[in-house]
């Protein structure tokens, strides 16, 4: 295997591990918040808002990692993300007061899951380029579907049949798996290729003719008086704000409204997680066949982006009808979702970075991530356990989830699918028939 090669496959299997922490955080949290809030006496729009504050505080620190990863690469990262994440599972096991849970599991598990995404897909993005990137993406993406399946059954198994203090016990063991993983993931992480005198990997579609000449935009600043990064983030937006309502909710709707057990439920929600390990290349494979197919990436990368919140908002449509009777529907549910999740938000950077080239597209992303995280999964959470304690139920949550799915497929059909530079060198997005310059 040549060098270049080796370290491809190094970048994947750090960027695998960081997300496996991440999705730690995010996947045990819809098990941990019911037995959180009945020792504590807390809400759940008070244990959800601990949720959305870590997403705030991730928010601005994935807007910081972008300018790290650019100049340093990811270890920096990673090695904070070990001390950190250890430390935001660990001390919240500790916490007796409200306070200080906002404190260790907003600011401490913030601050070291908020550069896990960004990094991760943005190194995997500057070693993989064109028709590849989707499909190798989706191997190191695997570490989110497998960390759902893994911990939350992990969680499941330390919480069944006890009572209390249970949720405690699972989280220090979380904060110990998070520091040996992390490490590793540090001690393999590589820089840009071109730091080692490398190019990417993989190789860019056969342009058509008719296609559009990509202009690539240098700079963040000049990205961001343009419309298809703003276009990004509205897609984004909505589409995570839909995502994390429903990764934060489902398991109590389906305890609270279904009457479902905790084991039950969490059966069932980790079926998201089994699907998504095959859904995870497979629709990375046929997001680089699309862009094959359409010509030019950008093309490929938007027609993805339109599926993929349909495919969301149709997921929830099971939901919705679902009753005690017919579980199947809630597995239906789960199918649906990991088709989406495993297009959306590996498909958004795909799609910038077919549009603004590789040069900046840490410090591009990273704001889009700053803006998204800070909004669609800040609100989703504290959407759905707002009308939780205002209606007894989650009916009204999962229908703001659906509605979230449909304005997000509709800002990506607005998507541009390139850029133009005026004589002026300033850049600006190309209109075309039923899209906004």
């Amino acid at each position: 295997m040549s060098k270049d090669r080796l370290y491809g496959w190094l970048v994947i299997a750090s960027s695998f591990l960081a997300i496996f922490c991440l999705f730690g955080y995010r996947s045990t949290f819809a098990l941990l918040k019911g037995p959180m809030s009945a020792e504590m006496g807390w809400s759940q729009a008070q244990v959800s808002f601990g949720y959305s504050l870590m997403m705030i505080v991730y928010a601005v620190t994935a807007f910081l990692s972008g300018f790290v990863v650019d100049k340093w690469g990811a270890r920096p990262v990673y090695v904070a993300g070990a001390v950190l994440g250890a430390a935001g599972f660990y001390v919240t096991a500790q916490v007796h007061s409200l306070l200080a849970y906002y404190v260790a599991f907003g600011v401490l598990a913030g601050v070291a899951t908020g550069g896990l995404w960004t990094v991760s897909i943005v190194t995997v993005r500057k070693w993989f380029v064109g028709a590849t990137y989707a499909r190798i993406w989706g191997f190191a993406f695997a570490g989110a579907p497998i960390a759902q399946v893994v911990l939350s059954l992990f969680v499941n198994d330390t919480l069944r049949g006890a009572q209390g203090t249970a949720w405690r016990g699972a989280m220090e063991l979380l904060g110990m798996l998070t520091l040996v993983c992390m490490c590793v993931a540090a001690f393999l992480a590589k820089r840009a290729p071109e730091a080692y005198g490398m190019k990417p990997l993989g190789e860019q579609p056969q342009q058509q003719a008719a296609a559009p000449v990509l202009a690539p935009v240098i700079s963040a600043a000049e990205a961001y008086v343009t419309y298809p990064v703003w276009g990004a983030v509205l897609v984004f937006a909505f589409s995570t704000l839909a995502e994390f309502l429903l990764w934060t909710q489902v398991v109590s709707y389906w305890t609270s409204d279904l009457g479902m057990s905790l084991n039950e439920a969490t059966r069932t929600y980790v079926v998201i997680g089994a699907i998504a390990i095959f859904t995870m290349p497979l629709l990375g494979i046929v997001a680089d066949r699309v862009v094959q197919a359409s010509g030019a990436e950008a093309i490929g990368r938007k027609r993805m982006l339109i599926a993929g919140p349909l495919i969301g908002a149709l997921s929830v449509v099971p939901l919705l009808l679902q009753t005690a009777a017919a579980p199947l529907l809630g597995v239906l549910f789960c199918v649906l979702f990991a088709i989406y999740w495993a297009i959306v938000p590996g498909g958004i950077v795909g799609y910038l970075g077919a549009i603004y080239g590789r040069q900046s597209i840490g410090k591009i992303y990273s704001l889009v991530s700053m803006i998204v995280m800070g909004s669609g999964p800040f609100i989703g959470p504290l959407v759905g356990g707002f009308l939780k304690d205002v209606t007894g139920g989650y009916f009204y949550s999962l229908t703001v989830s659906l509605l979230s799915f449909l304005v997000a497929a509709f800002f990506a059909a607005t998507l541009p699918l390139l850029l133009k530079r005026s004589a002026a060198g300033e850049s600006k997005a190309a209109s075309f028939p039923g899209v906004p310059a």
